[in-house]
């Protein structure tokens, strides 16, 4: 068995675990929490299913809190099969939800990382194409964006190890100075579109090289 096929099991296990759960709540059973660990049951499905065809679904930020939400779940389960004296059926059942949700964690920990080109919009991947191509020619770029009285300066180098930004922030308050790493250039696009206003087209306008090689821009 290969390890996609593999990951292609356990989500419809698990999927079909969320359709019992539904089932048994329309006929009235569960308790008043069955309905909580259903909802976050589906929830932690719908991230297993994304992790596993690299799409990304909702927001990235909400999977990892889930995923810690779950690994508090695994430990209190536990802590209740190691102090409490448990039927052979119950212990069973617990050490086996815990086994599995142990795999589901470290998924949905996974898949809950930004830097991921899963997470990129059409837009974000057609202009990191654009930009890794820029990259290529020169590096670092840098550009230089001014709005009234802000200016935010960006220059941007890649290497071996992946892409750095190094932003520069000016305006009347005083500066701020910050540096980011990324694996993949579709993270980086997205980050200067939200953090400097930057734009790969800012790079892309013609200038002459500076001294060091790279492309300088101001706009």
């Amino acid at each position: 068995m290969t390890l996609d096929r593999a990951y292609y099991l356990l989500a419809a296990f698990y999927s079909l675990m969320v359709i019992i759960g539904v089932i048994a709540i329309l006929a009235g059973g569960g308790t008043l929490l069955a309905p909580i660990h259903l909802l976050l049951g589906a929830l932690a499905v719908i991230g297993l299913w994304g992790y596993i065809l690299k799409r990304g679904f909702m927001n990235p930020r909400m999977w990892r809190p889930l995923a810690g939400v779950l690994a508090v779940g695994v430990v209190v389960q536990m802590v209740i099969m190691l102090t409490s004296s448990l039927s052979s059926v119950l212990l069973t059942w617990m050490l086996t939800s815990s086994i599995f949700s142990v795999m589901l964690v470290i998924m949905l920990y996974r898949y809950g990382d930004r830097d991921q080109p899963l997470w990129a919009s059409d837009e974000e991947r057609t202009a990191a194409q654009q930009l890794d191509v820029l990259l290529s020619e020169h590096s670092p770029i840098t550009a230089i964006k001014r709005d009234g009285t802000r200016e935010n300066s960006v220059k941007v180098s890649k290497s071996s190890e992946g892409y750095k930004a190094s932003v520069t922030r000016r305006s009347q308050e005083g500066q701020e100075r910050f540096e980011e790493r990324f694996q993949y250039p579709e993270t980086l696009v997205f980050f200067l579109a939200k953090f400097t206003s930057v734009t790969v087209d800012d790079f892309r306008r013609s200038s002459p090289l500076d001294e060091h090689g790279g492309a300088t821009v101001e706009i």
